[in-house]
């Protein structure tokens, strides 16, 4: 079964909802949050290294997914859109947060450290998450797609307004980081979408 195969449910039912969604349908909007959340949070996490301010981005994040509900275009891939969305209002937040709270950094710093209980399953040991917070902003953010979320590079290349050539560099240079940062000569992590 192919990566794409493996998704069609999640995409046609993400395009299903979103449709009903636009068209003013309230229980398509807990539907769809029901279905995109766990994917967001995961994205949101691990980009952005702390679950101090996950619920406030969150929320952010979902108050701007309905505000430009209008502009998701039926027919194309609703993930790539909700994660450009999240991509935004992860930096947004980000340098609001730098701009009124520059000097608790050694707090958010230590606070990472100890994450809450919301923080997903997916990132088990401090290790590879030291390894996935030391990648640059940019490569971080393409595996936390490719390998959280399950996006194929493709649709990463969408959220990212970038080429799927240049997904890809990202990916190959940050599996390369990753295995020197854990000091092993494995394998990078196979997801076809990046290939």
């Amino acid at each position: 079964m192919t990566h794409d195969a493996s998704n069609r449910p999640l995409t046609e039912g993400l395009q299903k909802l979103m449709l009903r969604y636009q068209s003013g349908e309230s229980a398509a909007a807990d539907e769809l949050i029901g279905l995109a959340n766990p994917i967001l949070v995961r994205y949101l996490y691990a980009t952005s290294g702390s679950s101090l301010h996950l619920d406030d981005l969150l929320q952010e994040c979902w108050l701007r997914i309905h505000k430009a509900r209008g502009s998701y275009r039926p027919g194309e891939p609703v993930l790539p859109w909700m994660m450009a969305i999240a991509r935004h209002t992860r930096v947004d937040q980000y340098r609001k947060w730098q701009r009124t709270h520059g000097r608790e950094v050694e707090y958010l710093e230590s606070a990472t450290r100890h994450p809450s209980n919301t923080v997903p399953d997916t990132l088990q040991t401090d290790d590879i998450r030291n390894a996935i917070r030391s990648l640059p902003d940019s490569q971080r953010e393409v595996v936390v797609m490719l390998q959280l979320t399950g996006m194929t590079a493709q649709e990463v290349a969408l959220a990212t307004e970038s080429t799927v050539g240049a997904v890809k560099q990202k990916a190959y240079r940050a599996y390369q980081t990753i295995r020197q940062t854990l000091g092993s000569e494995s394998s990078p992590p196979t997801n076809k979408g990046a290939r």
